[in-house]
């Protein structure tokens, strides 16, 4: 399909509700006509996290208002779009649901077509709308809810190299952030607590640096600060400024450390391809880090690849990224019905074994 497609986007899988409005013309660079984001993070301040709950209602509340103001910003008529696309998994069930049953209404209603999306797809596709990298490049999603390293081979064929086998890095940043009593949402609050920290103060570990391959690991880290945070307390009686900023400040370098380090295991993977251009990019939550970013780029530097980090408000979850993916599924053919089910989840190498496990509800991504 060689035509323009302008396709709006629907995301709402976890506490972020968002709707985007992409448009594509074949061979020119993508563009994203409008981008709203209603946050919930005020929502779920008292809980020290997000309550599915919670974030299911806001989403119902929320929806139709970011389609309506994504028109506006875009300022197209719903019946000069192509298709609507929307996460239909993985995340939070309640959040996933009331997007595909938002989306349903409106592609029922308007007639238009209807493109499920994998909400890691949109991280994963994030770099060929933003610097439209050729396939095949290699990606570091790095969330919340998810870590692994994907060698994006075509819109919807990914091999995974390796990831997490037990908390993400975002998810141990909230963490981390509850333990040392910062603002949700976590990976902010370190980052900046961290600022004014020495990374060297506390010799956290490195979780699995010691074995071959590219999974990963970072409960354990999480449980080193814990001990760390009570034996400060025990001798002084309290957390201190200083201790607080050095403990965010040594936690940050260990992600980092680990992050660096299984992302020359997997370039080294990777470039056994030898690919024309060789691209490392990252999206998710966490690539907002830039103390990170900074130990990626190095990475890259080292081995003459490409580093590709999309803006800070593409990294976070957003609709656009959702847009763009259903841009490129609609152009290779897809199409959903009515029957298409929200989905916990939904793992994007279909192939490889599960890094979690999996359940009732099929294998986890």
């Amino acid at each position: 399909m060689t035509r323009t497609l302008t396709i709006l986007g629907l995301e709402s899988s976890c506490d972020d509700t968002a709707a985007a409005v992409v448009r594509h013309t074949p061979g020119r660079a993508p563009e994203v006509l409008s981008a709203v984001v209603a946050g919930q993070t005020e929502l779920h301040a008292d809980f020290g996290g997000v309550v599915p709950e919670i974030a299911a209602r806001a989403h119902t509340e929320k929806l139709d208002l970011c389609v309506e103001q994504a028109l506006t910003q875009a300022n197209l008529p719903l019946s000069e779009l192509d298709a609507i696309a929307v996460t239909a998994g993985p995340g939070l069930i309640g959040g996933v649901l009331a997007g595909v049953m938002c989306a349903k209404g409106l592609s029922a209603g308007s007639g238009l077509p209807l493109v499920g999306v994998n909400h890691l797809a949109g991280h994963a596709l994030t770099p060929r709308l933003t610097d439209q990298a050729t396939f095949p490049y290699l990606m570091l999603l790095v969330s919340g809810g998810h870590c692994q390293f994907l060698i994006a081979k075509g819109p919807e064929k990914f091999t995974r190299l390796g990831g997490t086998i037990d908390d993400a890095p975002g998810e141990a940043f909230d963490k981390t952030a509850k333990l040392l009593g910062l603002a949700q949402p976590g990976g902010p609050s370190v980052e900046a607590e961290a600022r004014t920290g020495n990374p060297t103060r506390f010799r956290l570990p490195r979780p699995l640096l010691d074995r071959p391959g590219c999974d990963m690991s970072f409960s354990g880290l999480k449980t080193a600060l814990l001990r760390e945070r009570d034996r400060l307390v025990a001798q002084y009686g309290g957390l201190r400024v200083q201790d607080r900023a050095d403990l965010c400040a040594s936690f940050q370098a260990a992600v980092a450390d680990v992050l660096a380090e299984k992302s020359r295991r997997a370039l080294t993977q990777y470039l056994d391809l030898a690919p024309v251009t060789p691209t490392l990019a990252v999206a998710g939550g966490v690539a907002a880090n830039q103390t990170i970013r900074a130990a990626l780029e190095t990475v890259c530097a080292e081995s003459g690849t490409q580093f590709l980090a999309p803006p800070l408000a593409l990294c976070t979850d957003n609709a656009a990224m959702i847009a763009w993916a259903g841009i490129e599924r609609f152009r290779a053919g897809h199409r959903d019905d009515m029957s298409l089910s929200a989905r916990p989840r939904w793992p994007l190498d279909l192939t490889s074994p599960s890094m979690l496990g999996s359940g009732k509800k099929g294998a986890k991504a």
